[in-house]
């Protein structure tokens, strides 16, 4: 073979490694793609979460597996010590058997008996530590309860002052003319005001007092077609066309006449703001359902309305705000209460010209206040 034919071979082998290395780099590249987008297939599409029953099944088959594992250990210990004391003598398998059965003891102590253990130091913890939560939201919904309450000593006087000078001026009219025509229009119109003032001071009531809650087990799905029941003829007279997807809701620990106010005042609000708006072709969407962990239950009312203005938006949960002409202003703040009271959150999203949802998010389990 001649150096040309050597050259011509060591030439051919490095193409040929660096066209293998290449080949190796995409297959490389191509395998890390592939299981990178598998590993994205698998995040999208995450199991539900565990039935009692299958979470049994598991926890079962945990346990027995630490036990066979034990025992898988176990065996060769006493084999392996056995044929230790029959060849090499007793001082021989003590030393094997003390020191392999510290690991063996560990082994155990792992398998059989830190499992239990930890449930039950879990379990002591949570109890002891669940009441200082309770607590702590206690307080906090007590707090902010009480500022809102010392903000309405300012605008009660206000709210029930007009209408109470407006039947007063009304009345002391009749009285100088008591044979006037006028005076049953007069009296009509005191009467609208008195009957404000009674509304107001209801609602105010409602408002501040701590409504004891009744708590049971519910389907929401059932509270909210309840409440859609009652506004079906106030909607229809509307024309507006309320959606309802609720079948996905699960059942949940609360008061279902509070829960069903809630509903209630949501939809009623947007049929009202959808009326005064004269939203062409209006319509309310109602969809409820729970989170992947089944922990809690959502409840969203969307309207396509008119909105509502940015600077609008905190002040609609301050009592006595109001945009309608007979409104009291304490529809809102009194459903909030009674969502916090259930240990849960609500939400508003709006924009002028896009319609307004109202999110509101109650966990399945445990109420703010324990039920009071």
């Amino acid at each position: 073979m001649t150096w040309h034919d050597r050259e011509h071979g060591r030439r051919r082998r490095r193409q040929l490694q660096r066209e293998l290395r290449e080949e190796l780099r995409a297959r490389g590249e191509e395998v890390a793609s592939m299981a990178l987008e598998h590993a994205r297939e698998k995040l999208k599409g995450k199991k539900p979460p565990l039935t009692p029953e299958e979470r049994a099944i598991k926890e079962a088959r945990e346990a027995v597996a630490r036990r066979l594992g034990f025992v898988g250990h176990l065996i060769p210990y006493l084999i392996v010590n056995f044929g230790i004391l029959i060849t090499g003598g007793f001082r021989p398998a003590l030393i094997t058997a003390v020191f392999w059965g510290i690991g063996l003891a560990c082994h155990g102590f792992f398998a059989l008996v830190a499992p239990d253990l930890r449930k039950r130091w879990t379990d002591v913890e949570l109890r002891r530590r669940m009441p200082e939560e309770v607590s702590k939201s206690r307080r906090e919904l007590e707090d902010r309860h009480a500022k809102h309450l010392e903000r309405l000593s300012a605008s009660i006087a206000h709210e029930i002052r007009n209408p109470i000078t407006a039947a007063k001026s009304l009345l002391q009219q009749m009285g100088e003319d008591p044979h006037s025509h006028e005076n049953v229009e007069y009296a009509h119109v005191a009467l609208q005001e008195l009957e404000r003032v009674e509304r107001s001071i209801s609602h105010l009531l409602r408002y501040a007092r701590d409504e004891e809650l009744h708590p049971r087990e519910l389907r929401f799905g059932e509270v909210v077609h309840s409440a859609l029941d009652t506004l079906a003829d106030r909607a229809e007279r509307a024309g507006v066309d309320v959606r309802v997807d609720v079948d996905e809701a699960g059942a949940l620990s609360g008061d279902p006449e509070k829960l069903r106010r809630v509903v209630i005042n949501l939809v009623a609000n947007a049929i009202d703001a959808l009326t005064a708006g004269q939203t062409p072709a209006p319509r309310v969407d109602v969809t409820a359902g729970e989170n992947l962990a089944a922990t809690e239950v959502w409840l969203r009312v969307r309207d396509n309305g008119p909105g509502i203005e940015r600077e609008r938006l905190e002040q609609i949960w301050t009592p006595f705000h109001t945009s309608k002409v007979n409104g009291t202003g304490l529809g809102l703040p009194i459903t909030r209460k009674v969502v916090e009271t259930h240990g849960g959150t609500i939400e508003v999203e709006s924009r002028p010209g896009a319609g307004t949802e109202f999110r509101v998010v109650l966990p399945k389990h445990g109420l703010a206040r324990g039920g009071a």
